[in-house]
């Protein structure tokens, strides 16, 4: 019961595709997160995956469709299922939502980030 503020939690991380954790939200992890270059192809059989561009430009790729380009304050949302990649050709910041223990990931091959609190 307080409140977050984002560019201070933003101004703590220093490395890119590793989300980190500012709140909880009916089991739900709420993260920003910094963009830089093109992470994997990759999709998520159980869940969505929200994006909200703070800053910057990221452009979602996918496998079948065309590519979206967003920018502040606005979202995307890429439903259950549907191949795609984040990419930003310059520094973006991110919000991103996902359920609590969901791989940032999903079935790409990489590691996925510890998604530590800040």
């Amino acid at each position: 019961m307080h409140k977050i503020n984002l560019a201070e939690k933003l101004a703590q991380v220093s490395t890119y595709w590793d989300p980190r954790v500012v709140a909880r939200y009916n089991d739900n992890d709420v993260m920003v997160v910094k963009f830089a270059g093109a992470f994997p192809y990759h999709k998520h059989d159980a869940t969505d995956d929200f994006f909200l561009v703070l800053d910057g430009e990221v452009t979602m790729d996918y496998a079948t469709h065309p590519p979206v380009t967003f920018g502040p304050g606005e979202i995307v949302v890429v439903p259950r299922g549907v191949v795609h990649r984040p990419r930003a050709a310059a520094v973006a910041t991110v919000l991103l939502i996902e359920p609590t223990g969901e791989p940032n990931t999903g079935d790409s091959g990489r590691a996925p980030a510890p998604k530590a609190p800040i």
